[in-house]
């Protein structure tokens, strides 16, 4: 997995035989500046951009075979094994209200240097049956995160934030929670909920609640000359800005009701600057992007999952002490914490999803949420470039 936080690759092998993922080995290749800066790049349109997109797509296809032999060694394990590759790519352009999302990273490149299966391009079955595309990780949280009593959310804080409303419900709700038309007499032998019954059957839910760490880095980068703010401890010797605050929070994309994705084609660092005056304290706009990044997460679950009783972050932002703090003075009827405390490293989280995910694919099995993607149906995901 390389995500809108443009850091680095996450590898992680997985045993899938399981009903919770084991996680064997896990990998991480940092992204260099010049990487970066080209892909920055590919977000806007640009001279001859269409074979820049082909060869960093080459050049990414590289890098993802380089972190599968070091984290086979680490595993002592061989290609031969291992059944697939998950493979998101990474995403220049995001566009599903013109019907498409674009990953590069040249999936049939990466099968022919790795000798494994690549499945790759997930987003775009979904978007053809008229979803967003993403969030496409809500499904593996529902399969591995969800707790029968508990109302849960799951937050990932990558470049992007986006959270998963993991409610309780009673099982016979299952195949309900993805609109999936049942044969009548199927329907027919599910019994009706008990109209006094405390556990409310609700599906899984989830969106994109806006910025993550995707500004507060591109405002750290400028300013500081470093990647991310280390622990928030720079957004925490400033002070927020209420007004420039508010006007943020006006961005349409906040009020707009789920199922909505978004990523740096919204979100970006001429975004901030058409709404800074010029003579703001650099730390002060700092404090005020994590107040953005806490304040639309914590509206979003209490707009949108009433009664969550545990929030679990995930993602870059988890290791963000400020920001975690900040999330649960935010929520004070809820307990915050990390997906770490539940067995799942939160680092790697998204990689297994998207293992998961390949392994979905394989198994001719639908892996999207329509209530999340708001497509017309449950599609199964991804292009399959076979070895074996």
């Amino acid at each position: 997995m390389s995500g809108t936080s443009l850091d680095g690759i996450d590898a992680v092998l997985v045993d899938l035989s399981q009903p919770k993922p084991l996680q064997l080995a896990e990998y991480y290749l940092p992204f260099d500046d010049e990487l970066k800066n080209a892909l920055l790049a590919l977000h806007l349109p640009s001279h001859n951009e269409l074979h820049q997109a082909q060869v960093i797509g080459n050049q990414l296809a590289r890098m993802y075979a380089a972190a599968v032999a070091p984290l086979l060694a680490q595993a002592k394990s061989t290609n031969q094994v291992v059944k697939a590759v998950g493979c998101h790519g990474q995403t220049i352009r995001h566009c599903p209200e013109h019907g498409y999302s674009l990953q590069i990273g040249n999936a049939a490149l990466l099968a022919e240097l790795t000798g494994i299966t690549v499945v790759s391009d997930f987003r775009s079955r979904d978007i053809a049956a008229g979803g967003q595309g993403a969030p496409l990780v809500p499904a593996f949280h529902d399969h591995v995160l969800r707790h029968p009593d508990i109302h849960r959310v799951i937050v990932n804080i990558g470049g992007i934030s986006n959270l998963t409303s993991l409610p309780p419900r009673a099982a016979t709700s299952d195949r309900l929670s993805q609109n999936i038309s049942l044969p009548e007499e199927v329907a027919a032998a599910i019994p009706a909920p008990d109209a006094h019954a405390h556990r409310v059957m609700t599906a899984t839910s989830g969106f994109d609640c806006g910025p993550g760490n995707l500004l507060m880095d591109a405002w750290c980068m400028q300013h500081l000359g470093k990647p991310y703010d280390d622990n928030g401890a720079w957004a925490a010797s400033g002070k927020v800005l209420p007004a420039l605050l508010e006007q943020m929070l006006t961005e349409p994309f906040f009020a707009l009701p789920p199922p909505k994705s978004s990523g740096r084609d919204l979100f970006n660092l001429a975004w901030l600057q058409n709404k800074l005056k010029g003579n703001e304290r650099a730390e002060d706009v700092q404090a005020t992007l994590l107040e953005l990044t806490c304040r639309t997460i914590a509206l979003a679950i209490q707009n949108h999952c009433p009664g969550a009783k545990e929030i679990y972050l995930c993602g870059g932002g988890a290791h963000n002490q400020t920001l975690h703090n900040r999330l649960a003075a935010l929520l004070p009827d809820s307990s915050v914490k990390t997906t770490d405390t539940l067995g799942v490293d939160g680092d790697y989280l998204e990689a297994i999803a998207f293992a998961w995910l390949a392994q979905q694919a394989l198994h001719g099995k639908p892996a999207n949420l329509p209530l999340v993607t708001g497509a017309k149906h449950p599609c199964i995901l991804g292009a399959v470039y076979r070895n074996r």
